[in-house]
């Protein structure tokens, strides 16, 4: 009740329709795409650090680098699936990959956990005769002879979007025969992720979807 005179006092409500509320609401947030850029950076400085090189191996005239130290730290572990998982936001847009297929073997050291971070699913690519079921293959060409790689034939369902992984990119051979792979099970392949690169190879100039390299540097390293 108000006596004569006197005016209704008005109550004011956080409405979230409100043009005002609406205004303040659409007001862009700070980005975190700079931070996230700026983790990304000294999180790589941190995992080039530890890698171990190893003069004249497995043949001479060979620099090794050697990516397992990034494992056998839990820090450095944890640091490197967070880069990755980074890597693939920035490379993609914030777009995340339904399913990471990861290469026999050294792809199932991270794929997974990768996989883990971006809520994907899993599909290990393995030499051949190693899968059980209906599998798809394809073949790629080594230094020392043919080779295969095969897909179990439900791992990726059409139109699914596909990021395929591995530690380094050497002749681009065996990540090709796992895009073709990914494109025969009906997959759309986003593209490649590995740690390291042997430039002077142009193993990308065979991929057919963008390759990205997290630790792309001047190392002279060999695949194994």
């Amino acid at each position: 009740m108000t006596a004569p005179g006197q005016t209704q006092p008005v109550t004011t409500v956080d409405d979230p329709t409100s043009p005002e509320n609406a205004s303040s609401r659409r007001q862009p947030e700070p980005s975190s795409s700079s931070a996230s850029a700026s983790e990304l950076a000294s999180t790589k400085i941190s995992l080039r650090a530890a890698l171990r090189q190893f003069p004249d191996f497995p043949i001479p005239g060979i620099d090794f680098i050697d990516i397992l130290p990034l494992f056998a730290d839990h820090a450095l572990h944890t640091k490197l699936v967070r880069a990755l998982e980074l890597q693939v936001l920035a490379d993609n847009n914030g777009i995340k990959p339904d399913v990471i297929v990861g290469l026999d073997a050294r792809g199932f050291l991270f794929g997974p956990s990768l996989a883990l971070r971006l809520g994907a699913g899993f599909a290990p690519v393995r030499k051949r005769g190693k899968l059980p079921g209906p599998t798809h293959e394809a073949k790629f060409d080594k230094e020392y002879g043919a080779d295969g790689f095969q897909i179990q034939s439900d791992a990726i369902k059409k139109g699914q979007s596909v990021l395929v992984v591995d530690d380094i990119i050497a002749t681009g051979g065996s990540a090709a025969a796992a895009g073709q792979l990914v494109e025969k099970l009906g997959g759309s392949l986003l593209g490649y992720l590995f740690i390291l690169e042997i430039d002077f190879l142009k193993g990308r100039d065979k991929l057919n979807a963008p390759v990205h390299t997290l630790l792309r540097d001047d190392f002279k390293v060999t695949p194994n």
